[in-house]
């Protein structure tokens, strides 16, 4: 399928408030997990002509030494690989809930780069919350923004290359995308905030790189400051004198008003940087899910970001396939899964997901990913491209001879004709 078209951290970091939960043991496991997966392709070569694994219950396969069950119990697939699996596959996974919570009066951030997951070099990703009024200050990124809206409700604001604004309301399940150098702003909005997932189109994007108002005013001399504005010294003596980042304020008036103020004598800009997920129909819905596709053909601003929001049912699975043209980074909104990668070399690796976790696909690599809960699975698919494309194994072998199918599996022609003939992407249909 495919549609065309250095900074420093602050010393001002609030103090980890969180208690070590259940997600924060299996989140360690997976850092270890990521640990190992930093070996060079070449180490993981090395490794993988192993001798294929027994059945599960092999005595081999036990573990009386210390071992932490909980992590264990919530990675089944790595405890105890799948016989198909042949190691030596980088960890493609990370858990959100692991990742350091910067905390703020106003709200919290923590961030996934390639710094905590090796593999993802091509996206990173953040998840924020905001309280009703907090703000995520005015600033602007070396990378552009993608974002999702998983809770509440927020008003964003920017301006185009023109200098005209855009200010709007957002709720869950709806996007917004910032294109490099555009300023910004979030704030939650009542009765709850808002929480949401960033993209950025660079997998060593940092949340500390950012250029923030705050911080580009208490690092530029106060009497240029003065002269800029065209007021004096005394004017600025409350001005901050180092970064903001996030902070609490009054919830904002009417939308109406801030629209018709910000809009001024240029007035609004044409552009939409958001996109409402409900008014877009999906590109397949199965009784075993559906996929919903957003890219710069139907949102036009997003030309660097390319994503699909999938859910699967109890039972289903997003079937065999691969991407031919972007890496693949997931972000799972709710249920339980598993995913096996197939790398080259007869290499190959399953792992489990839950809400939270952060998955990676390297480009042209076939994976699936199954429902393993009783629950709905949701997941984002994000892409550094224009344009949503991926290829299956069904229309693959759909469109191929099939006698030269016949050779290459074996299969008698009964099964032959049973096959999809054509690409389902949730099965069963």
């Amino acid at each position: 399928m495919r549609r065309e078209p250095g900074k420093e951290r602050p010393e001002n970091q609030g103090p980890e408030k969180e208690k070590l939960t259940r997600r924060g043991f299996l989140g360690a496991g997976s850092a270890a997990l990521a640990a190992a997966g930093m070996l060079s392709a070449k180490d993981l070569a090395a490794q993988e002509q192993e001798t294929p694994q027994k059945a599960k219950t092999n005595r081999s396969a036990s573990d009386p030494g210390p071992t932490n069950s909980a992590i264990d119990a919530a990675n089944p697939d790595s405890n105890n690989p799948l016989i198909s699996d042949a190691g030596g596959v980088q960890t493609f996974k990370y858990p959100f809930s692991f990742a350091h919570k910067r905390l703020h009066d106003g709200g919290w951030s923590r961030e996934v780069t390639v710094r905590e997951l090796p593999v993802s070099k091509s996206l990173a990703g953040v998840n924020m919350r905001l309280t009703a009024g907090g703000i995520r200050e005015l600033h602007w990124h070396t990378a552009a923004e993608w974002a999702f809206m998983l809770y509440g409700s927020a008003r964003i604001t920017c301006i185009d290359p023109e200098g005209k604004s855009f200010v709007a309301d957002v709720k869950e399940g709806d996007l917004w995308y910032f294109p490099t150098g555009i300023p910004h702003s979030i704030q939650g909005l009542p009765s709850d905030g808002a929480e949401f997932l960033l993209v950025f189109d660079d997998g060593n994007f940092s949340e500390y790189e950012t250029v923030l108002l705050s911080d580009w005013m208490a690092h530029t001399p106060r009497d240029v400051v003065a002269k800029n504005f065209g007021v004096s010294r005394h004017a600025l003596e409350k001005m901050p004198t180092k970064e903001l980042f996030i902070f609490q304020a009054e919830v904002p008036g009417p939308l109406a008003e801030d629209q018709r103020i910000a809009a001024g004598k240029l007035g609004a800009s044409p552009v939409d940087f958001a996109f409402r997920t409900t008014q877009s129909a999906p590109a397949k819905r199965l009784k075993s899910g559906e996929v919903r596709i957003v890219d710069s053909s139907s949102f036009k601003v997003a030309t660097q970001v390319a994503a699909a929001i999938v859910t699967v049912r109890p039972g289903g699975l997003r079937e065999l396939h691969w991407h031919p043209n972007a890496d693949e980074w997931q972000f799972f909104i709710s249920g339980k899964a598993r995913q096996t990668v197939f790398a080259t070399g007869g290499r190959a690796r399953t792992m489990d997901f839950e809400t939270g976790d952060v998955g990676y696909v390297q480009k042209t690599l076939p994976h699936y990913i199954e429902n393993t809960g009783n629950t709905d699975l949701k997941f984002l698919e994000m892409f550094k491209s224009s344009y949503y494309q991926d290829l299956a194994l069904s229309e693959w072998l759909a469109h191929t001879p099939p006698e030269l199918v016949a050779a290459h599996l074996r299969l008698d022609k009964a099964t032959l004709d049973t096959l999809p003939r054509e690409k389902p992407l949730i099965l069963p249909e």
